[in-house]
């Protein structure tokens, strides 16, 4: 046809016949567009072997951590209606809860309690014989050393206000006062048989007071936790139905401010250089980005915590039938797991055990 480029040799395309004469000089037709190319990233995404051979960021069930409710007074398991498929604990449920964890080969369990009773310094905090405690021990009696048993240590489940320290007369949480009681709170959970300590009152100075406490009275492997960077976030609204919050107000003045990036570090080093074993950033996925730089920054293992909001979007989402569940659930690990978190709490903890056996 009038004014059709002729086919292009082999030969023409890479020049073989002069290295290799006897190339055979078969017509192929001419790229649609410039010329082919000869980097191929495709090449190492042809398979799923393939694909797993070249992983670069590997999410395993031993890296996630399970929360868990634990309220008092219940004899069955209770829903809570903005975490589907998330309940308030009985004893019984908790340990069959933690049972099942430790046989998916989770990392960890963390125990939330939920007092009957409240007042204002949060005392059923420290009361030996608190829900918290003797979820503990109950955990530690059915599972042992088989998972790590982790306890939050902050005042906010025991207080009739919902803050997380004590008040002092104008109403303002009175951060030294509040260390007081943290440790005394250490002691109780250390003393039940607390593997990990999860301070997460983003007090000043928590956590050598707490380290100091329980160095003094010879608890010196227990290990601490330190939400270092926990941002006041509106990503928290279903844990407080979960823990059946008394807060009224917000938590800015001790949280962090979410515009704030530079600030997150400097909490970090703070709690470490005071003996934190573990840092924790909190919410995850809003904040992929400090939890990079974190892990970027620090010798110390980095735990991030996927909270209620961000599970319960996922849940509502894909109830609706706008998202493929799982894959949304494997993703959104793998994300927290890719930005540097080697520790990852999650409400799908023992599901996405068993996503990821297959």
């Amino acid at each position: 046809m009038a004014g059709e480029k002729p086919r292009r040799s082999i030969d023409e395309v890479t020049g073989l016949s002069d290295l290799c004469p006897a190339t055979p000089q078969a017509e192929i037709p001419s790229p649609r567009r410039g010329t082919f190319p000869t980097v191929r990233p495709r090449r190492l995404r042809n398979s799923s072997a393939i694909r797993n051979l070249v992983a670069e960021h590997r999410l395993h069930a031993s890296q996630l951590v399970l929360p868990l409710f634990v309220r008092e007074g219940l004899t069955e398991p209770r829903a809570i209606s903005s975490l589907p498929g998330v309940v308030q604990h009985s004893p019984e449920s908790m340990r069959k809860a933690v049972r099942e964890a430790a046989q998916a080969g989770l990392g960890g369990v963390m125990l939330f309690g939920i007092p009957d009773q409240r007042d204002a310094t949060g005392s059923a905090g420290v009361d030996p014989d608190g829900v918290l405690q003797r979820a503990i021990r109950d955990t530690i009696a059915e599972v042992g050393d088989e998972t790590v048993v982790m306890s939050d240590l902050c005042l906010d489940e025991f207080t009739d206000h919902g803050h997380c320290g004590v008040l002092d007369a104008r109403g303002n949480v009175d951060n030294d006062a509040t260390l007081l009681r943290y440790a005394e709170m250490a002691l109780a959970q250390a003393d039940a048989g607390a593997h990990v300590l999860g301070l997460s009152g983003m007090m000043d100075g928590q956590v050598a007071a707490v380290r100091s406490a329980l160095d003094a009275a010879g608890h010196t492997d227990v290990i601490l936790l330190a939400y270092a960077a926990k941002y006041a976030s509106g990503f928290f609204g279903p844990f407080r139905e979960a823990v059946e919050s008394a807060l009224e107000g917000d938590r800015n003045t001790y949280q962090q401010d979410p515009a704030n990036a530079r600030e997150a570090l400097r909490e970090v080093e703070l709690d470490i250089a005071e003996g934190a074993d573990i840092v924790m950033v909190k919410p995850a996925l809003p904040y992929l980005d400090i939890v990079h730089a974190v892990s970027s920054q620090v010798t110390v293992p980095v735990a991030a915590y996927h909270v209620s909001g961000e599970y319960a979007m996922v849940e509502a989402a894909a109830e609706r039938g706008w998202i493929d569940r799982e894959r949304v659930i494997l993703e959104s690990l793998t994300s927290i797991r890719r930005a540097g978190a080697s520790i990852i709490l999650t409400y799908w903890a023992t599901e996405a055990a068993g996503l990821l056996r297959g």
